[in-house]
């Protein structure tokens, strides 16, 4: 079994993460996944916001739009000789926790929500290929004064720390410009 390539790209809102994601993504070579986490909805501000990614990744590129299972995705795209890129984990949280009002489940029980970081984590850990994975870093403002906010701050940060402890490589983007945090 070889090693696991799994690289984690922070940042803040509009830092270039994603772009910076994508760059290490077509640089590797290998042929490209990318696995989107946003629920396409009708806010016309959200459609803007999906189609301006959609329209900066290449057209070769496979995209396939996951729901809540993406260590499913992931177990089902990954391979050796391919790069998986997923974009990104706070939409994919939001759909957990923060679903469609007509969403038949409901938002996830913290019991729920941790089995499904753990079948995430598991997932990633044993992984082929070349895996990128982007999020947002959102604990350095305030406390969130909401409950729910709270929560998904909260959430979002034990995320994170969760994934970049597995991953070999972590990188952290502000203004545009990577920054290596480990690896």
């Amino acid at each position: 079994m070889s090693a696991l390539d799994l690289t984690f790209v922070l940042g803040g809102a509009r830092s270039g993460k994603s772009a910076f994601a994508e760059r290490l993504a077509g640089q590797s070579g290998l042929p490209v996944t990318y696995l989107a986490t946003a629920a396409v909805s009708d806010e016309p501000e959200m459609r803007a916001r999906i189609a301006h990614h959609r329209a900066s990744r290449p057209a070769h590129w496979q995209t396939l739009e996951v729901g809540r299972d993406l260590a499913g995705a992931l177990r089902e795209v990954a391979r050796d000789g391919q790069c998986v890129l997923v974009d990104c984990l706070p939409l994919w949280l939001a759909g957990w926790l923060c679903p469609p009002d007509d969403h038949p489940d409901g938002p996830a029980s913290d019991a729920q929500w941790h089995d499904v970081v753990e079948s995430l984590a598991r997932t990633l850990a044993s992984l082929p290929g070349k895996i990128v994975v982007v999020s947002n870093e959102i604990g350095l403002g305030v406390i969130p004064m909401g409950s729910l906010t709270r929560r998904y701050v909260d959430e979002l940060g034990r995320l994170n720390q969760r994934v970049a402890a597995l991953a070999p490589q972590v990188r952290f983007v502000v203004a545009g410009l990577p920054m290596a945090f480990k690896g």
